[in-house]
C-alpha cells in the first residue's frame, strides 16, 4: 500500500471543510485561499481548488464578485453564503466529534 496515497486521500476529505474554514469571515481570491492551505502545510495545487470551488458555489454554499486588481487581470473574489455558514457551523460540530473519536481509538491502540 503506498502510504503518500493514503496522506493524499485523507488530505483530500477534509479539503472542502478547510476551504470553507479559510472563507470563513473573510473574502478570499483564489491564491489566498491556496496561499493560506500550503501554509497549513495541506498540499493542494490550483487544478484541484478551482472546481472545488465551482462544485461549493453550485451547491450554493459560497458567492465571488468580481474586483478590479492593481497588478494585474480581475480577480475572483469567494464569500460563504448564509447556506455557507450554516453549512461550516455543521462540518464543525461533525469535525470535533470526529477528532475526539480519532483520540480516542488512537490513544487507546498506543497504550
Amino acid at each position: 500500500m503506498n502510504i503518500e496515497n493514503t496522506k493524499a486521500q485523507m488530505r483530500k476529505g477534509v479539503l472542502e471543510y478547510c476551504i470553507l474554514s479559510v472563507l470563513n469571515g473573510e473574502d478570499k481570491y483564489t491564491s489566498e485561499i491556496l496561499d493560506t492551505l500550503k501554509d497549513a502545510k495541506m498540499l493542494v495545487v490550483e487544478g484541484t481548488i478551482y472546481p472545488l470551488l465551482t462544485r461549493l458555489k453550485n451547491a450554493g454554499l459560497l458567492n465571488y464578485r468580481w474586483e478590479e486588481s492593481t497588478s494585474g487581470p480581475p480577480r475572483k473574489y469567494y464569500t460563504l453564503t448564509e447556506t455557507g455558514k450554516l453549512f461550516l457551523k455543521e462540518l464543525d460540530t461533525t469535525w470535533d466529534e470526529l477528532r475526539n473519536a480519532t483520540n480516542l481509538v488512537t490513544k487507546t491502540k498506543k497504550s
